[in-house]
């Protein structure tokens, strides 16, 4: 621990994020040949014959070659025992939740609390602690989940945990009276009723084929979306399926858009009570492989990119090659329906999830455009609006020519755009008139942000890289840095503050999962995990001014305030000497949460209690995790 600074206990009103939101189901419009621009088809072998013309490659979702018989099952490991214990009843009155980017839609995770318990997905095991009081925190029960778990939801005394494995199914294929053994990856939907913590039960299984790709829950519905590249036996096509506990497996309609792709994978959208017992409802799509999900509580959208091949290279002089548009979905969503409502499309590609966001019945998008002319290559970056019909009635283009977007955030009838190749501007754009966005100002420094997240209506806060030129006219990258801006004066954004951690090669998974961003306005506390590159002096060198470097596993947690900017009130550590890989280290930390004045870090291998006022270690609960289950980085999440 490292000189943590006692800060003054601010009470924090409980935040409760509401659940929601995800993907696709059949509602009363199902039986409709076309959607807008998507079109269904009319039968298996007309989807078999258009996979056969247009499709490239012939892989299994799994990265298998079209496959004549069956491929080889994952293997198992058995799960540790856990150790049951009795709960107290106490509960804390203050606690955090997942950093999800649309209030009152909650995103799954490996990771969810109550303010008592904390779930979590360690390995192949669902694991359950009893978290508070701190002091006497200790795992209640594990429970070894079949495949490879992915992500949760919490709903009350309901459990979702999404979890991946390879099946075998006996298909027998087109031409072939003898059913053969194939093994096809599914996601499972495992629901658990946690009344008893200690012993969760097990009520419900809902399946899909395909791999998990993302959910969200939206009161007791979850809506989730799976996907799967075309899976071939033989010259026979396997189709998705959604099937419920034991029931007979049902193939939802397929639909593909009526825009050329240069590639086509089945998303299934499906949707699903947490208490009831009612069928599942899905519907399948051949959209693009690059796929974004997004979602507000009323909508649902998919974006996908598509090469135009509108513009193809040479035409004229100075004319633009092939390039990127985004193609994108608009589903109505609420109580477990979904209803296909338009399709829209702009030029160029998303970033993520956060290019997209909602907004008074509108939808902003922002998007990098990138391509080449006869004098070479071209990229800059747009922002679009688009109405409930998806129809583009607001354009922004041209934006900061030679650079790409790093990190967008929308926030009310403004857009805070990052990007970045030898400095990092930072945009304001007034979107007050939808019809007519603008720039309102810029700031330039050093540097640049993966994620923005808004403080209150005049401040963002930005994590990143400091950058700094080097001497053949380049960039180079150091170490992870913190900034506050100021955008009261939406002309003239400021700097307030920054903090630059460790050396070149200092990382967070903040980076990269807005999930691992832990903030608390009302606090005024920010979390951030941090494997960071530390230089260090090499005594034992006879030339003088020697160093080397070792790698620091933990997290640093600030205090902010648009007066002081960032004050560091302390660092917990889980790891001194770790891995020289700041990046797949089962020290490094993933996630943080705090009930009342405990903050708790979580890495692979342990959740760490601290005291916010004096910064002392509390206890530490070590989880049932086995490094050699995992052959490949990022082991649990």
């Amino acid at each position: 621990m490292g000189n943590w600074k006692p800060a003054a206990a601010v009470a924090l009103g409980c935040l409760v994020v509401a659940a929601i939101i995800g993907t696709a189901l059949a509602s009363e419009d199902a039986g409709k040949d076309t959607w807008g621009d998507l079109q269904k088809f009319a039968s298996k072998e007309e989807i078999r014959a258009f996979l056969a013309e247009y499709a490239q490659g012939g892989w299994s979702d799994a990265g298998y070659p079209r496959i004549t018989g069956g491929i080889a099952p994952e293997s198992g490991m058995n799960a540790p025992a856990p150790v049951a214990t009795s709960a107290p009843t106490s509960q804390a009155s203050d606690y955090s939740v997942t950093n999800v980017q649309v209030e009152g839609v909650d995103e799954a995770d490996f990771l969810k609390n109550d303010g008592k318990y904390i779930y979590i997905i360690s390995g192949e095991t669902l694991t359950i602690l009893d978290a508070f009081p701190p002091e006497a925190a200790k795992i209640v029960s594990g429970t070894r989940i079949p495949g490879t778990p992915k992500a949760l939801f919490l709903a009350g005394d309901r459990l979702v945990v999404f979890a991946t494995k390879a099946e075998e199914r006996m298909t027998t294929v087109e031409g072939s009276v003898t059913p053969v053994p194939v093994w096809r990856t599914v996601t499972h939907a495992y629901i658990y009723d946690i009344g008893d913590r200690e012993e969760p039960e097990e009520v419900r299984n809902v399946t899909f084929t395909g791999d998990y790709y993302d959910a969200r829950l939206i009161g007791d519905h979850v809506y989730t979306l799976t996907r799967e590249s075309p899976v071939w036996v033989q010259d026979d096509i396997l189709l998705p399926e959604v099937r419920a506990g034991g029931a007979e497996p049902v193939r939802p309609d397929v639909y593909r858009p009526g825009s050329p792709l240069q590639n086509y994978v089945f998303y299934t959208a499906g949707a699903f009570s947490i208490t009831d017992a009612g069928t599942p409802d899905a519907e399948t799509f051949l959209l693009g492989y690059d796929t974004t999900l997004y979602a507000s509580q009323e909508n649902l959208y998919i974006g996908y990119r598509s090469t135009d091949p509108a513009y193809p290279t040479g035409t004229a002089p100075g004319s633009v090659g092939a390039r990127d548009r985004t193609l994108i979905h608009r589903f109505a969503i609420g109580e477990g329906e979904i209803d296909y409502r338009a399709m829209g499309e702009v030029p160029g590609d998303l970033l993520n999830q956060f290019s997209l966001d909602e907004y008074q019945e509108n939808l902003r998008v922002a998007t990098t455009v990138e391509g080449w002319t006869r004098e070479g290559a071209i990229q800059y970056n747009n922002v679009y609006v688009l109405d409930s019909t998806m129809k583009t009635i607001g354009t922004l283009e041209h934006i900061a020519p030679d650079e790409r977007i790093y990190a967008a955030r929308f926030a009310g009838d403004r857009l805070y755009l990052v990007t970045f190749k030898r400095i990092d501007p930072l945009f304001v754009i007034d979107l007050s008139n939808p019809e007519s966005p603008g720039i309102l100002g810029e700031l330039k420094i050093p540097g640049y942000s993966d994620y923005l997240h808004p403080y209150g209506p005049d401040h963002i806060i930005g994590i990143g890289k400091e950058t700094s030129g080097d001497e053949w006219g380049g960039v180079s990258v150091g170490g992870l840095k913190i900034a506050l801006f100021n955008v009261s004066d939406v002309n003239n954004p400021s700097l307030v503050d920054n903090v630059v951690i460790g050396e070149a090669g200092t990382d967070s998974a903040a980076l990269r999962d807005h999930k691992a961003f832990l903030f608390s306005e009302e606090r005024a506390l920010l979390v951030i995990p941090v494997s960071e590159i530390r230089r260090v002096e090499n005594r034992e060198s006879k030339y003088p001014g020697s160093y080397g470097t070792t790698t620091w596993q933990g997290a640093y947690a600030y205090s902010v305030n648009p007066a002081e900017g960032f004050v560091l009130q302390g660092t917990v550590a889980h790891a001194e000497k770790g891995s020289p890989y700041t990046w797949d280290s089962p020290d490094a930390v993933r996630r943080s949460l705090f009930m009342d004045d405990t903050l708790y870090t979580v890495s692979a291998r342990s959740i760490i209690m601290t005291d916010l006022a004096d910064g002392s270690r509390v206890n530490e609960v070590f989880l049932p995790y086995r490094w050699e289950t995992y052959p490949t980085p990022y082991p649990v999440w």
